[in-house]
Formats: structure tokens, C-alpha cells, sequence
């Protein structure tokens, strides 16, 4: 797990050494063990490394293979990189190193751009051909690791984070309105290839994105997720989706610890996480690491889940951490935290992550989390009405857009205003796109491919990335995923959702986890927003740069301030913490 960044020039003149160097250096954090800079005429590249995989200097980056003819910088992990391997050494390829670096650069020389197809794993890279001087620039199937483009005059710079592409210099940082509509309105997920600010788009996930010489671009998408049945599913029994789902989820979490570093596991006390735990004790892994936090009560909302992460973390015998964190902890900690978000994130729970990743990374290097399964087997509140929504783009925008456009008009300078409801019509176009017949299939699609890349699994990147410490996400194996959406939607919603995932489960943890009420990770403080958090958030929004910028409507602001907790979105979110964290991070940021 690292930091990648790199020019790549189309003009003729050299790629800036300077430029790359800034970006590194931004980087640090994702990759605080090794650096490395690669440059030749228009080209350069910049490497920040983690080492979890092979931790000799044989497989520092930028890699370059004189025998190939390759070069690249990556970042992420590929978790069947030994099986690779050996398929490679059988065609006659000699290794120097004995990470998953090396296999990549092998692997695309010897089976093309589409090698990617034969990978398991989270990663992100740009490979650059010396004799042709084409660059190939790639992102994993569910967009785990993340990968930002910025245009420069007469070029293109990639970094694993907006940050560094701002660090670099040259962008045009102004915000994009249809970003901003999608901030908020679309749950702060802004979908690729946009981002909030109209110089920097990312790379989409599962695209591969091709680049000549002369600056022409070739990209393509090489993997969709499908929702349609395939044949023999019709034929399944209940039983045989469970026995199927448990021994897919079972290969994603074995898969999941190579490496050559321990690993340890997030355990919230939710099922998803439990059930990790549970399968890496079957597995024969003893004295594993486990780790939970948890906040102060406030009013009747509880801030902590000790009760059953304790249970689970005793019936398989763990080294279990718990963190506490009071509001005189949290609330100096927020800055940094939205320091670390490459785009604004305004779930609660990032600060959550922010403070438990950085107590983590005194252990491990390498953790499992559960991020995923309730995307992908129907865990939210909002998918057993959307089995049979007679309008399902309504439905769907009832239940997770945090605003309507109407309100929209009201809470945004007219400046600011998209001409068009955009959150909307994004939903409007990615529901009528073949591969999901009915109307939770749509919803499942877009939540999985969309909605969970741009807020959940990036928070979990940025979030335990800040701290050099890599998160590992086995509900998001491919495999897995393509398996859950063929499950029946009936199979999935039944109960209130994730049954056939609950069931399979009955058979690894215990039934007091499974059957509890379902639980989020609570940060009470961030949605009631009193006291010194309500300060706080006053002197955001009264700076002169949030004055100056004026992306709010004065009265729809002062009308969140007198009753914070008036203005509670349908995801149970603050209003006024999302427009709040969104003036702090553009703060922050220096924009």
C-alpha cells in the first residue's frame, strides 16, 4: 500500500521533477517506509511505499524492468500474486524481487493491457512502455484504491490524492456546480470522474485509461457488474445461496492475508465485521488483533458497541483494543482529520476511523474491515422498499438524497446553482442502464459501484491511510460481489436485510451479534452538534474565506445555526455538519 504520482508531457518538454517531488512529498503519510522518484525526458514518476509485501529494497518504486522495456508505480495489493507468479515463471519470465510489484509489470508485458482481468485485488498504477512511450494508467474493479487526474498545460498529472495534485501547483481549483450538487444533495458521493473542484476528475473504477505519446487517449471499462441470473440459478435453494456466500466470503478473507506483515481485523461488533473475525479463527489464526472504538452517549443515542465486540472478541479468543474518545479528544482531532480527506467526506464516523486508525497503526500495518456488506447484500433501511417502487427513482431519492433540488435553490448562492436537478438525473441515467431488471437490482448497482466508492471505501482508504496503516475490504472481493448480486433481491431484504448473508453467518458467530438491532458507527457528537461543536462549526462558517466564497445563502445557514438539530437529513445526518465540513475543508486545503 503507497502513494503513487507522476507527469506524463505531450509538448516536448521534460516532465517537472519539482512537481512530482511535491507530490511525493504530500504523500508521505500513505507511505512513510521508502520513497522513490523515476524520471526520463517527459515522463516522471513518484513512489511513497508501505512496506507490507516483499520489505527488501529488491522491490522499491518506481520499478523499472530494462529487460521489458516497463516501468510503474503502484499502489494497492494483489492478493494472488503468488499464483501469478509461478503461471509467469512457467512462460520463461526471471524475477528479481518477490513482491506483487514485479508480477504486475511481468504480467502486463506478457498478457497485455488486459492483465488486469487476472487480478485479485485493490490497486491503482501507471505503467509506462519506453519504446513506445505509451502509459497506461489502470484502477481496480470497485474502486477501492483511488487515482486523480489533473490537466496541465501541454500534460496530465495523476497522484493518489487531490491534495498532492494541489500541492503540485497549476489547477484550476474553482468548485464545479454539478460537484457541489452532488456534495449536497447526493450524500457528499460524487461520483467519478468528477470531483468538487472542476481542475481535478479521477479515474474511474475498473477503467483503464491509455495514453500516446502525442497526448491521444484511448479508455475502457474492464469489468460490470451484472445483477442478471445466470444459468442454473433458478434451480438454487436457499440453503445453496448460503453455502455459496459463505464459502465465497471465506475464500475473500483467506485471500486477504498475504502479506509479510500480521495482520489484524476492525471489529465493530456488527455482523460483517464479527464475521471476519470468526472466519480468520476458523482459518487457525490465533492471537489475532482486533481493534474498536467508541464515543460518549449523547441524550439516548449511544456511542459505543463494546458489548458485542467484546463477545465476539471472547468467543474467538483475540488480543482485543478498545478506544474510547471523549469530545476533548475528538474535537482537536477534526482539523486533521479533514486534513486527510482527499474530497469532503461528511459521514460522522471519519473522525471515528481518523482516531482509530491512528491507535491501529502502533500494532499492525495491514487490517480487515467490513465495509461492503450492506451494499452489496441489502443492509440499509432503504432496499426492502425498493423491491416493488413503482417509481424507483423517487424512491430512492426519498430515502438517501439529503436535499431536493427545490431546497437546493435555497440553500446555495445562485452562483453555485447546477442549471439542472444533477443529482437526480445521474440516478435517472445510471438506473436505465442495462444489467439490473428490477428496481432493488438498480438500487444495489448503483450503491455498489457509486455510492460505496465514493463514501464509504474512500474513508476507509483515506482514513487508515493517513496513518500508514492498509485496509483490506474482502466483502469487496470481486468474486463475492458478482456472487451477491445473482442472489434472489427476496433472499437479501428478508427481515430487514442481509438474511441470506445472517444466515450463512448462523453457522460461524454467534446468534446474539446476528439477531441484535442493527447498528452504525455513532459519533453522536457530529449530528446534535452542541456546545463547543456547535462553536466550532459557527467559526467555520463566519471566517472571511468561507464570507469571501459565499457557496451558502446567509439566511439558509443562519437558519441551520439557531436549530442544528432541526435539520437532520433522511440519512440521519446534519445539515449543518455537511455544510460546515464542507467551508473546512476548503479551508484547510488552502482554497
Amino acid at each position: 500500500m503507497c502513494g503513487i504520482s507522476g507527469e506524463i508531457r505531450f509538448d516536448g518538454r521534460p516532465a517537472a521533477l519539482s512537481a512530482v517531488e511535491a507530490m511525493a512529498e504530500v504523500l508521505v503519510r500513505r507511505g512513510p517506509d521508502a520513497a522513490g522518484i523515476f524520471a526520463q525526458g517527459r515522463l516522471a514518476f513518484g513512489h511513497r511505499r508501505l512496506s507490507v509485501i516483499d520489505l527488501s529494497s529488491a522491490a522499491q518504486q518506481p520499478m523499472v524492468d530494462a529487460e521489458l522495456g516497463l516501468g510503474i508505480v503502484f499502489n494497492g495489493c494483489i492478493y494472488n500474486y503468488p499464483e501469478l507468479r509461478a503461471e509467469l515463471q512457467a512462460k520463461g519470465y526471471r524475477f528479481f524481487s518477490h513482491g506483487d510489484t514485479e508480477v504486475m509489470l511481468k504480467a502486463y508485458h506478457a498478457w497485455g493491457r488486459r492483465f488486469v482481468e487476472r487480478l485479485y485485488g485493490m490497486f491503482a498504477f501507471a505503467i509506462w512502455e519506453r519504446d513506445s512511450g505509451r502509459v497506461t494508467l489502470g484502477r481496480d474493479r470497485l474502486g477501492i484504491k483511488p487515482l486523480y487526474l489533473a490537466e496541465i498545460g501541454g500534460g496530465l498529472r495523476f497522484a493518489s490524492s487531490l491534495p498532492a495534485l494541489l500541492a503540485a501547483g497549476g489547477i484550476d481549483t474553482a468548485i464545479d456546480p454539478v460537484g457541489l450538487h452532488h456534495y449536497m444533495s447526493f450524500h457528499a458521493v460524487v461520483p467519478a470522474p468528477r470531483t468538487i473542484l472542476k481542475g481535478v476528475r479521477k479515474l474511474p473504477p475498473a477503467t483503464l485509461l491509455t495514453i500516446e505519446p502525442d497526448g491521444a487517449r484511448t479508455e475502457e471499462t474492464y469489468w460490470t457488474l451484472s445483477f442478471e441470473p445466470r444459468p442454473g440459478d433458478a434451480e438454487l435453494s436457499e440453503r445453496d445461496w448460503q453455502d455459496a456466500v459463505l464459502a465465497s466470503l471465506r475464500k475473500a478473507v483467506e485471500r486477504r492475508l498475504v502479506s509479510d506483515v500480521p495482520v489484524g481485523v476492525l471489529l465493530s461488533g456488527g455482523l460483517d465485521s464479527s464475521v471476519i473475525v470468526a472466519l480468520l479463527a476458523e482459518a487457525g489464526q490465533t492471537g489475532l488483533k482486533t481493534f474498536s472504538i467508541g464515543f460518549e452517549t449523547v441524550g439516548t443515542e449511544r456511542g459505543d458497541e463494546f458489548q458485542y465486540s467484546d463477545l465476539i472478541a471472547q468467543r474467538f479468543e483475540t488480543d482485543h483494543n478498545k478506544l474510547f474518545i471523549d469530545s476533548s479528544r475528538a474535537l482537536p482531532a477534526l482539523a486533521d482529520c479533514i486534513g486527510a480527506m482527499s474530497e469532503p467526506m461528511v459521514s460522522h464516523d471519519a473522525i471515528g476511523f481518523f482516531l482509530l486508525s491512528q491507535e491501529v497503526a502502533r500494532h499492525v500495518k495491514v487490517v480487515q474491515s467490513g465495509q461492503g456488506a450492506d451494499e452489496i447484500f441489502a443492509g440499509y433501511h432503504w432496499y426492502p422498499p425498493m423491491m416493488d417502487a413503482a417509481d424507483p427513482v423517487g424512491a430512492y431519492a426519498g430515502v438517501f438524497f439529503d436535499r431536493d433540488h427545490r431546497e437546493m435553490a435555497e440553500a446555495l448562492d445562485p452562483a453555485w446553482l447546477a442549471d439542472h436537478d444533477a443529482s437526480r438525473a445521474f440516478v435517472e441515467g445510471h438506473f436505465a442502464r442495462p444489467g439490473a431488471p428490477g428496481p432493488l437490482e438498480k438500487a444495489l448497482r448503483l450503491d455498489t459501484t457509486v455510492m460505496l466508492v465514493e463514501d464509504p471505501v474512500k474513508r476507509v482508504d483515506n482514513m487508515t491511510m493517513a496513518w500508514g496503516l492498509e485496509g483490506r475490504v474482502p466483502f469487496l472481493d470481486h468474486e463475492l460481489v458478482e456472487l451477491a448480486a445473482r442472489v434472489p433481491g427476496r433472499l437479501k431484504v428478508r427481515d430487514g436485510g442481509k438474511w441470506v448473508l445472517k444466515e450463512a453467518a448462523r453457522r460461524v458467530v454467534p446468534a446474539e451479534v446476528i439477531d441484535r438491532p442493527k447498528g452504525y458507527f455513532p459519533v453522536p457528537a457530529l449530528k446534535y452538534l452542541r456546545g463547543p461543536y456547535l462553536d466550532m462549526v459557527r467559526d467555520v462558517l463566519n471566517q472571511p474565506a468561507a464570507r469571501e466564497r459565499r457557496l451558502f445563502n446567509p439566511a439558509y445557514v443562519e437558519r441551520l445555526l439557531a436549530d442544528p438539530e432541526a435539520h437532520i437529513t433522511p440519512l440521519r445526518g446534519s445539515k449543518l455538519w455537511q455544510v460546515a465540513l464542507l467551508e473546512s475543508w476548503l479551508q484547510i486545503h488552502g482554497l
